[in-house]
């Protein structure tokens, strides 16, 4: 593996950054914010112009990232734009100029990753690190996402403080690709939680109880969790929207297929829950939050899961 020293991260040579969507533009807000100097670029001029506004330096196109930063980190929807941004007529390696490493926190297969890193390195003489990210937008806008780094523990040390600045929980997760199957770990998890909680609401309201009490319990008691606290009130409010949508995350259960194919893993539990995203994706909600496959519940079970207008999210348990 190619080597490099300690990455400038103040001074005069600014760290790149590339891709201001709904998690890039709060991780390159937040490294302003902390002093990094850091050279912009999205798609969107109304993002790059947002991120100057806030002190960024905005990049007339990719090449000229690669050519002023050693260090460039990339936020971008999916594989295909990886692939362009990285090996493209006008990527990063097509005038390598400064540049050293790549450090990619797009969600891709942990294939995929592994084999992005050996064409950088093999072609070009480059690092290409994974280091997928887990948390909302409000996460990433306030520092405490999670990011889970795949590659060189020398090269890891020494990104550590610009990390940290990004995220509360920062983990080496071991050589490139282990990022992308740690976060197809964690978000399975997550999935399989939303998932469950979209299927029992409908039940339980069928059931005659009070879906403020129900939330109570599902956001304070044992089966509470980040993705219950965060979704089920929205749920109760009909809000479906301000979070990835639904079909955009579908690459998450992408990942974890590839792994347990890798694996010869059997998942039971993981196609049950792939088959509700399907329902609901099919039924026209994959352009929604995740929680709107409670939609394909409520429908079967003749219910809508709501509060009522005299109602509000105190916690009504004991303890």
């Amino acid at each position: 593996m190619t080597s490099i020293d300690t990455p400038a991260t103040t001074g005069d040579t600014p760290i790149g950054f590339i891709g201001l969507g709904q998690m890039g533009a709060g991780m390159a807000a937040m490294l302003v914010s902390s002093g990094v100097r850091l050279m912009v670029f999205d798609v969107n001029p109304a993002a790059v112009s947002a991120m100057v506004a806030k002190g960024a330096i905005a990049a007339p196109g990719i090449a000229e990232i690669s050519q002023q930063c050693e260090i460039v980190f990339m936020c971008v929807p999916g594989e295909s734009e990886v692939e362009g941004v990285v090996f493209g007529s006008s990527g990063l390696l097509a005038n390598t100029g400064c540049l050293q490493a790549i450090i990619d926190t797009s969600t891709v297969t942990a294939t995929s990753a592994r084999a992005f890193a050996g064409r950088v390195e093999n072609e070009y003489g480059k690092i290409y690190c994974d280091c997928p990210v887990s948390g909302l937008p409000k996460r990433a806008a306030d520092g405490s996402l999670t990011l889970m780094f795949g590659g060189s523990k020398q090269l890891f040390d020494s990104l550590l403080p610009v990390l940290s600045i990004m995220g509360k929980q920062v983990l080496h997760c071991g050589d490139i690709g282990s990022g992308q199957m740690m976060k197809a770990v964690n978000n399975i998890m997550y999935n399989i939680n939303i998932a469950g909680f979209c299927e029992v609401l409908p039940l339980a309201v069928k059931a005659g109880l009070d879906p403020l009490m129900v939330e109570s319990l599902l956001t304070g008691g044992s089966s509470s969790s980040f993705a219950s606290e965060h979704f089920v009130p929205r749920i109760l409010d009909r809000k479906f929207d301000g979070d990835f949508p639904m079909k955009a995350a579908y690459k998450d259960i992408l990942n974890i297929q590839d792994i347990a194919s890798e694996v010869e893993a059997h998942l039971p539990l993981v196609s049950a829950m792939v088959e509700t995203y399907d329902e609901a994706i099919a039924a026209g909600y994959g352009g929604e939050s995740k929680s709107a496959m409670i939609k394909v519940s409520e429908q079967r079970l003749g219910v809508t899961v709501r509060r009522s207008d005299t109602q509000d999210s105190t916690d009504l348990l004991a303890d």
